[in-house]
């Protein structure tokens, strides 16, 4: 498991936990951040926001908000 804030780029992963307090775990919930959901990381802005693709929509996350989502890479379709 690694964290969403550094999670590389255009891989699908599959959110695995969120490590939050009650106030933030809703909000991302709110968002369809939730334990199993399938997104993509777009872009990484240094210490800036995480551009996230989820299911057809762009969102943006902020680093610290990011960094409590923990992800895994998708297994391999080979």
């Amino acid at each position: 498991m690694t964290p969403l804030s550094l999670a590389p780029a255009g891989e699908p992963l599959t959110i695995i936990d969120v490590r939050a307090g009650q106030n933030l775990r809703h909000r991302l919930a709110g968002l369809g951040l939730l334990p199993g959901t399938i997104v993509e990381v777009v872009k990484r802005m240094g210490h800036g926001p995480v551009i996230l693709s989820v299911r057809d929509t762009r969102l943006a996350l902020g680093r610290g908000a990011s960094h409590k989502v923990l992800v895994e890479r998708m297994p391999s379709q080979d």
